[in-house]
């Protein structure tokens, strides 16, 4: 019996079923156990205030350690990119949807406000549009939608995988594709105990090795950025023609400082890059900026 750890909203049930179902094909017994996360439960803080890293795994990391559960799926944007000692990302799905979308308000409200409790999301969209306020808005996406439904504002940003995941994609919503997307965002991540070696050959089989390649480099860049803080930082990744193909980029938390790269590497040189690419932006005055946005927070 594999026993599946997941959180307990729609979006994160849903992101276990796709792994349970691949699992029993492969013929294993398997059985969901959810639990409620620390991230679920505050949903009146924003994130940065609260402290991002581990947020939503916790509950799940405490869950594996102690042998509760066999594996635990997360949305792997929400996942630390330094695990809890003895737990590994085992496997991940193929990558969904990855960009952000904006969902706009029923009434087509015209006041200049958004919705979003990710700093991430925030600084780029102040960017873009200086002139525009920007509420905090936490919840699972139901609850979020509910929340812009009886507001004022003129949108809200989502990820577009969870809104189609969900079954929503009938709402208005526009895709912000000059908006960077999270490190792994649209990634189903599996982790597991380094020790149980039971599970890892069903895990191997399931495993995206394209999607793997690709989010270790964002995973990298996020790593050697955050140092512990909780930045805007944006990272997508993708693999064309052996080619891999990046975009990344720090921001201050108003949005109006960015340090941001386009690059593209033969896919034989993808192991050092995440690494590279944070260091060039640190060059690049990254220092200095993260030092301001931590001093911010």
């Amino acid at each position: 019996m594999i026993r599946i750890g997941t959180r307990k909203s729609a979006l994160a049930l849903w992101q276990a079923n796709q792994v349970k179902d691949k699992l029993d094909k492969l013929g294993a017994i398997t059985t969901l156990v959810p639990v409620e996360s620390e991230g679920d439960q505050n949903l009146t803080d924003p994130l940065y205030k609260i402290g991002i890293q581990g947020i939503f795994t916790k509950t799940l990391d405490s869950a594996l350690l102690n042998q509760k559960i066999d594996i635990a799926v997360h949305s792997l944007k929400d996942v630390p990119t330094v695990m809890a000692k003895g737990i590994q990302i085992s496997a991940v799905l193929p990558r969904d949807a990855h960009q952000d979308v904006i969902v706009y308000h029923s009434k087509k409200e015209k006041n200049k406000i958004i919705g979003t409790g990710s700093p991430r999301r925030k600084a780029q969209w102040l960017r873009k549009y200086p002139e525009y306020k920007v509420e905090n808005l936490r919840g699972n996406i139901q609850k979020r939608l509910e929340k812009l439904e009886e507001s004022c504002w003129y949108g809200a940003v989502f990820s577009q995988a969870g809104i189609e995941r969900l079954g929503l994609s009938s709402i208005g919503y526009e895709s912000l594709d000059w908006m960077i997307s999270a490190p792994a965002q649209g990634v189903v991540g599996i982790a597991s105990l380094n020790s149980n070696s039971k599970i890892q050959p069903y895990l191997r089989k399931i495993n995206c090795k394209q999607t793997e390649l690709c989010v270790k480099v964002e995973r990298t860049f996020l790593n050697i950025l955050e140092g512990g803080c909780t930045a805007p930082i944006g990272a997508y990744s993708k693999i064309k023609n052996n080619t891999l193909v990046f975009k990344g980029g720090l921001f201050s938390l108003d949005g109006k400082e960015a340090i941001t790269l386009n690059d593209q590497i033969p896919l034989n040189q993808y192991k050092e890059f995440g690494e590279k690419a944070a260091r060039k932006v640190l060059k690049q005055g990254g220092v200095s900026l993260l030092k301001k946005i931590k001093s911010e927070v």
